[in-house]
């Protein structure tokens, strides 16, 4: 099974929409094997948004995601990347299909309530910024012969 790694950014958990951001993974058949709630230092975001380092929205990335608490999450199942960056929609919420977590509940470019790791490297990178292997919780769902 592949790993992903989303961030219900602070605009996320500010507006109390957490809980049904992560039952949409739950209900997808994502499994949860990690999650956490911390109020980012502009070191960790920074480190998480290097590639971005010298882009003229650079900084306001690193103000609007140190801004408030975020939470980060793990996932893991069957093509967990693409499956998570469908369910979020276009990054320009005005631009995101009704049904996406974007469409159904984002606002503009920049608050869009949700990160997700484009590509299995890229989630491996992610998940090693917040995470240490022994936080991340390998176990069988009830149901996991229902998701394959």
């Amino acid at each position: 099974m592949e790993r992903t790694f989303v961030m219900i950014k602070p605009d996320g958990v500010g507006r109390g929409l957490a809980g049904d951001v992560i039952s949409r993974y739950e209900k997808r058949g994502l499994k949860l094997v990690a999650l956490k709630m911390q109020h980012l230092t502009a070191a960790q975001a920074e480190r998480h948004y290097g590639e971005h380092k010298g882009k003229s929205f650079y900084n306001e990335l690193v103000s609007f995601i140190t801004s408030g608490p975020s939470i980060q999450i793990v996932l893991e199942g069957k093509d967990a990347v693409a499956q998570v960056r469908k369910m979020h929609g276009a990054t320009n919420c005005l631009d995101a299909l009704p049904g996406t977590i974007r469409g159904d509940f984002g606002l503009s470019n920049q608050k869009n309530l949700v990160h997700a790791s484009d590509s299995p490297e890229t989630a491996a990178r992610e998940i090693a910024l917040y995470f240490e292997e022994d936080e991340i919780i390998s176990y069988e769902l009830p149901i996991a012969e229902w998701l394959r």
